[in-house]
């Protein structure tokens, strides 16, 4: 089962990100969480787009994987994030 999530997860958020215009430089799915690199376009904030990846991501995974949503809260991720940013100094 971890196998077939772990793809559709993948998979899921490479067509999000395509959608925004985010592109994923690297990226880790672990069993209890996930590791992204992304280059956002400026126009994007950071807070609307994780809104946006994990609210379609959730329900994109919950209509593949109805099982999950009879667990638990019916939440797919955990409320918070962490964000860091890499660049160059110019």
């Amino acid at each position: 089962m971890y196998g077939k999530l772990k793809m559709d997860i993948c998979e899921t958020l490479k067509k999000l990100c395509e959608y925004k215009g985010v592109r994923i430089l690297e990226g880790s799915v672990s069993v209890g969480h996930i590791h992204l690199c992304v280059k956002t376009p400026l126009k994007i904030s950071v807070s609307s787009f994780m809104g946006y990846l994990k609210g379609k991501s959730a329900l994109m995974i919950f209509d593949r994987h109805p099982e999950f949503k009879q667990r638990g809260n019916r939440h797919f991720w955990a409320k918070g994030y962490y964000v860091d940013t890499v660049g160059r100094n110019k």
